[in-house]
């Protein structure tokens, strides 16, 4: 198994980063026409898309999984599972949320990978490494204003109490910009998701919580599914590097 796995998840040689940073920026052109194509006014106008999307997120996956590094690789796929494993509790468990069919989409689990990928690319350019400091605080403030104006203007408690979760999380995470980069490439794809009515979020969470379609606040659950995300990659990492220790001491005794 690990003869299959070691070139594919330990491997950079095909590793690009032009090519890497161009499947992100691309990723909002994509996320327009995939979701268009699955959206409420395409299936009553021509015919249901979803198939077609199903099919245009696994190739746009596959394309940017090639061309990123062996620790991007690894977040990506492990980021499919538990984005699915996040679908049915959030959706199907708790209704948080409903796509415009019964089924959660099978593009769902890659576009979050996708979704992520891309915010971890954006955060890892040379321009947000050089001017991280400043970046640190115009997103606070941004981000600050966001959750408090959706929260009064729009009555958006669901923002107001998950937008604190969120920056408790980031401040656990040293104020990391990958958390905001992230979070804006979230709020992207919700606003157009919502837009072209693919799914749409409950008006009250858990039959209580008053919230708008989309909620700002959604961000604290990509964030927080990020340190879980984290931890299984390094493990994986530690468990690999482990593997080859033993092996090469196993290898000298012999």
């Amino acid at each position: 198994m690990s003869t299959i796995l070691n070139p594919i998840f330990f491997n950079d040689k095909a590793h690009n980063l032009k090519k890497q940073l161009y499947f992100a920026v691309c990723f909002t052109f994509f996320t327009i026409l995939a979701l268009g194509i699955d959206s409420v006014y395409f299936a009553v106008n021509y015919f249901d898309g979803r198939q077609i999307v199903n099919l245009l997120a696994v190739v746009y996956f596959a394309f940017f999984f090639l061309v990123s590094g062996s620790y991007l690789r690894k977040l990506m796929v492990v980021m499919v599972f538990l984005s699915y494993i996040g679908e049915l509790i959030f959706c199907s468990l708790l209704g948080m949320y409903d796509y415009r069919t019964v089924v959660i989409p099978l593009y769902v689990p890659f576009g979050h990978a996708i979704v992520y990928a891309s915010g971890y690319v954006f955060a890892h350019t040379k321009w947000a490494v050089r001017n991280d400091k400043l970046l640190k605080k115009q997103f606070a403030i941004g981000f600050v204003l966001l959750f408090l104006s959706v929260g009064i203007l729009l009555n958006d408690v669901f923002s107001l109490i998950f937008g604190v979760f969120f920056f408790l999380l980031v401040k656990r995470k040293k104020w990391q910009n990958l958390y905001y980069f992230i979070a804006i490439c979230v709020i992207f794809i919700e606003l157009v998701g919502t837009y072209f009515q693919c799914w749409k979020w409950a008006p009250k969470t858990f039959g209580l919580v008053p919230a708008t379609n989309p909620p700002m606040g959604a961000v604290f659950f990509y964030a927080g599914g990020d340190v879980l995300l984290i931890k299984i990659v390094d493990y994986w990492n530690l468990k690999r590097n482990k593997n080859l220790i033993d092996g090469n001491a196993k290898n000298k005794v012999e």
